[in-house]
């Protein structure tokens, strides 16, 4: 008997369909065809020990399993559920030909027929969707994260002997509803750290302001025990809320990395991914040989913050040169490609010279000449250059950390960003996929960023005094033209270009000298 099921093969962050035809017939032996990795492979012993303990067993017939497309390689455990029901329906042992075809079947097995979780849910409940199947069934763990899908049945289980009592006894699986704009809106601005636990640091906040505003690049030097990290980890509760377009985008990337925890839904606050400073250029920017999203992509609407910048290999670094600039990653291989999302603010961190002291306000530096030029080379040029806001951070004195009153809220920071940021929305309303100044191209710079011939003036000596690129000088405008919206203005003027400029530490002379 030939029994067809349907299922979902993941590829970068979408879902394609997977039809699985089970035929059995006379003779004894066991076919796995259509590109099927080893852990498929291996379901056989999975699917028979968990049939034999919930009373069922696997036919002593030739068994025939293609997954097709056969040239789309298949890889996880994800398919046992769905290989399982179909082989009980080919062997007749159940029923439910009728309306097996209707579903979307995933899940791993146990040894004792419990389900396992899986990832990549969310991306198969949209493939769902829009294929026009009925509903989707899967181990109850996952139901909460497809659930936001709406207009499909989303079927929670616990172990297989649910899902062949639905099939051949008409017995309910358990329906899961989410409703996603009332989870979004619970779980919206829900901040670990804030702003007010920092006392002091008035231009690093206003840098971190700027930065939330526009969107930019970011990059905190200074002495250990300075605070760069704990701003850093703060800078998401600044940012605007995301959208629910943005944070399905987010949680659909989560999903396919198998980052959703158990019965989470919706990822309703931007990420904030802090890789340690050990990981490979494929963990930064994904890859692999079935290629899954690296943390750059992880953290897409969100932060991604390097800290110890200099400790982290130099190729690794270089890699995140061309997503940096073009806002995704395209990974290559033989047969095909993969684009993943990659639109983060870059935030990194870093000691100003081996030692830790240079231009400490009490403490010496005992690095020799040259030193700090040679630890500051560890970070090329042309990644420095995609860097907007270069910022010093200095130690507070004991008296400024025991008298100092607390900082501003970071809800009332985060409300000057959110009225740039709409400034910003609608000044680019007619061009699609920019919503800040960070992300505008030459063309739109060219269009809103003007000077006046002062400004220009200004630009030009501070061109030539540090040497700066093409790149640093668009980046100077980037900033200024954040730091007029911030403040309302419809032009940018000498004083929002100084304040730009100030913001690149690492560009001046005396730096490493």
């Amino acid at each position: 008997m030939l029994i067809k099921t349907y299922s979902c093969a993941l590829m970068g962050v979408n879902a394609i369909p997977v039809t699985i035809e089970v035929n059995i017939g006379p003779g004894i032996s066991f076919f796995l065809v259509g590109l099927a990795d080893s852990a498929i492979k291996e379901s056989q012993q999975r699917i028979d020990t968990a049939l034999k303990n919930n009373g069922y067993k696997m036919p002593g017939k030739k068994i025939v399993i293609n997954m097709a497309p056969a040239d789309i390689r298949k890889e996880g455990s994800a398919y046992d559920l769905n290989l399982a029901i179909a082989i009980l329906i080919a062997s007749e042992q159940i029923k439910g030909q009728d309306k097996v075809g209707d579903y979307y079947i995933m899940g791993e097995l146990s040894l004792d027929g419990h389900l396992q979780p899986i990832r990549g849910v969310l991306p198969i409940a949209i493939e769902a969707r829009k294929r026009g199947m009925k509903g989707i069934i899967l181990p109850a763990q996952n139901a909460r994260e497809a659930a936001i899908v709406s207009d499909i049945e989303v079927l929670g289980a616990e172990n297989i002997r649910q899902v062949i009592d639905f099939f051949d006894k008409d017995l309910p699986l358990p329906r899961t509803i989410v409703n996603t704009r009332e989870e979004f809106q619970r779980s919206l601005c829900n901040y670990e750290f804030d702003f007010t636990d920092v006392k002091g640091q008035q231009n690093i906040k206003r840098a971190m302001e700027i930065a939330a505003a526009g969107g930019h690049n970011l990059i905190l030097i200074g002495p250990p025990g300075s605070g760069k990290s704990m701003l850093a980890k703060r800078l998401p509760s600044i940012l605007p809320p995301l959208t629910l377009s943005e944070a399905l985008e987010t949680t659909k990337i989560h999903s396919v990395a198998g980052k959703m925890s158990r019965y989470s839904s919706l990822i309703a606050v931007r990420p904030f991914r802090a890789p340690h400073h050990t990981i490979s250029d494929v963990a930064l920017v994904g890859g692999g040989s079935n290629p899954q999203p690296g943390e750059i992509s992880l953290a897409h609407n969100g932060v991604l913050f390097l800290d110890e910048l200099t400790e982290y290999k130099r190729p690794t670094l270089e890699v995140m040169r061309q997503p940096l600039e073009d806002r995704y990653v395209t990974v290559s291989r033989s047969k095909y490609s993969v684009t993943f999302p990659a639109s983060f603010m870059f935030v990194a961190a870093m000691n100003p010279c081996p030692c830790g002291n240079y231009n400490h306000p009490k403490l010496p530096c005992t690095c020799g000449q040259g030193v700090v030029q040679k630890y500051l080379n560890k970070v090329s040029g042309p990644l420095m250059d995609r860097i907007d806001l270069h910022v010093e951070v200095l130690p507070l004195s004991t008296e400024e950390l025991t008298t100092a009153p607390p900082g501003e809220p970071s809800a009332v920071i985060r409300e000057r960003v959110v009225q740039a940021r709409k400034i910003q929305e609608l000044r680019y309303r007619n061009f699609p996929g920019i919503h800040c100044n960070a992300q505008i191209n030459t063309k739109l710079l060219r269009q809103y960023c003007e000077v006046d011939a002062d400004g220009l003036e200004l630009l030009k000596n501070t061109m030539d005094r540090l040497g700066l690129s093409a790149r640093a000088y668009d980046r100077i405008l980037k900033v200024a033209r954040t730091i007029a919206d911030l403040a309302g203005a419809e032009y940018i003027d000498n004083e929002h270009l100084s304040e730009a400029i100030n913001f690149r530490s690492l560009d001046r002379d005396s730096w490493g000298k």
